[in-house]
């Protein structure tokens, strides 16, 4: 058999490098024009779903049956698309990370679409979930069709311990779609790095930069370039004020840990259900989330508008944040175990803003005179973005993503410190209480199910 020149080989691997590149950046403008198409009908959605409550409110006692008798619908509707596709329901997120270790296979054919409907619904119907998870596999299935249709494989790999192109781009564009998601192409290159490969290959974090940078640019034609969560400046806090947010990182993790277990929890209980079908259980679910929608509508949905304002400087009772707090991580958990498509980023960022702000309101009075101001920069607003990073940590357990994530989301660069020091303080304390990132023991139940 006639050897391949060197030359010829590596001309070869230059060309297909290239051509990844070029896929990747043309796979991001897709996952930017899908993402952005979600994330303005989830926009919109929201808007009608408010109008709803407040023609419901208006009908008088009987007006609360609306907001029960559509989240119902629109749960058994959603949960109803995602059982016709594989790895619909749910966030995704664990089967990106089982196709990177190689322990699934790709999924593109009608995964895009059920995802976009079925998350559009369940997530647009007042559901507790965030709109991460579906862009999230978007992008991937995206990313997987792009390389596959672009004629790349294993073949143009410099190493045989290299992952093939294909998966490469399945990965990095599942990074784009969380960039998309919330409006932070570094959070989704780091998202790509820390959480999903656990690895950084030059090779996978300049496709990622490709996909990220083209999906974001063009998703702001369709939602803009503003912050996703847009705080007011703070300055940077003073360096005594450490210990304060290292314990706030302490009692996040804390959190975290144990709304990880009770996600996993939930979803184990709801397996036991077998007689019961998992249409009706969704809308069962989706009626218990309406009727909290009807009561207060800070209770449900994916959290952006509490989260926003709590950072603004909205005035909750001690009693209103343990109330949310309490309802929220009920509601989360038995949200995601209706089998829908949805993720739980969104959820657990606005879960972190309450604690945070709870946090505050309970250390104020332990402060120094005249330090829980804005002015010092340890105010409720600067304490909910630390809680915001320090809960993400404390269940995906991935530090860095979660410090740049909340970063890019509300522009609040001077909190960097506390922000560092609050994400290594969850993640110490999740693992030392035993808790194991969620999507690794999703992934695995995933994969037992299969």
């Amino acid at each position: 058999m006639k050897e391949t020149p060197r030359g010829a080989r590596s001309g070869r691997g230059r060309s297909g490098r290239l051509r990844a590149f070029g896929i990747a950046a043309v796979a991001g403008c897709l996952v930017g024009l899908v993402g952005g198409a979600f994330r303005w009908c989830l926009a919109h959605a929201d808007a009608l779903r408010g109008s709803v409550l407040e023609t419901a409110a208006a009908l008088g006692p009987a007006g609360r049956l609306i907001p029960v008798a559509l989240t119902a619908l629109g749960a058994a509707v959603a949960c109803a698309i995602a059982q016709r596709v594989p790895h619909a329901a749910g966030s995704g997120i664990q089967h990106v990370e089982a196709v990177w270790r190689q322990e699934a296979e790709a999924r593109t054919a009608w995964l895009v679409p059920a995802k976009f409907v079925g998350g559009l619904i369940a997530i647009g119907s007042g559901l507790v979930l965030g709109r991460e998870g579906p862009i999230v596999h978007m992008g991937a299935a995206i990313g997987s069709a792009a390389g596959r249709r672009g004629g790349l494989d294993a073949e143009y790999a410099e190493k045989a311990s290299d992952a093939d192109d294909a998966r490469m781009l399945h990965t990095a564009l599942g990074g784009a779609g969380l960039a998309v998601a919330f409006s932070a192409p570094l959070g989704g290159l780091l998202f790509v790095c820390e959480e999903v490969t656990g690895t950084v290959r030059p090779r996978l974090v300049l496709l990622t930069l490709v996909g990220t940078v083209t999906a974001v640019a063009t998703s702001r034609l369709l939602v803009g370039d503003g912050l996703v969560l847009p705080l007011a400046a703070l300055p940077a806090p003073p360096l005594w004020t450490l210990p304060v947010f290292l314990l706030s990182g302490v009692t996040a993790g804390a959190l975290g840990a144990a709304y990880s277990a009770l996600v996993v929890r939930t979803l184990e209980v709801c397996d036991r259900l077998t007689r019961v079908p998992l249409v009706a259980r969704a809308a069962v679910i989706g009626a218990g989330v309406g009727a909290l929608m009807a009561f207060d509508p800070l209770l449900t949905g994916g959290g952006d508008q509490l989260s926003e304002r709590l950072l603004t400087g909205g005035t909750l009772t001690v009693g209103a944040l343990v109330l949310c707090l309490a309802v929220r991580c009920v509601a989360g958990p038995l949200s995601y175990a209706a089998a829908t498509p949805g993720g739980l980023f969104a959820p657990l960022l606005a879960l972190g803003a309450l604690w945070g702000t709870l946090t505050h309101a309970l250390a104020a009075p332990l402060l120094p005179a005249g330090s829980a101001g804005m002015g010092m920069g340890t105010g409720a607003a600067a304490f909910a973005v630390v809680g915001m990073a320090g809960v993400f940590t404390g269940v995906v357990r991935a530090p860095l993503t979660g410090t740049v994530l909340v970063v890019e989301m509300t522009g609040a660069g001077a909190l960097l410190l506390p922000l560092l020091i609050a994400c290594f303080a969850a993640t110490v304390t999740a693992d030392r209480l035993g808790s194991e990132p969620v999507y690794d023991t999703l992934r695995r139940r995933m994969l037992e199910r299969a």
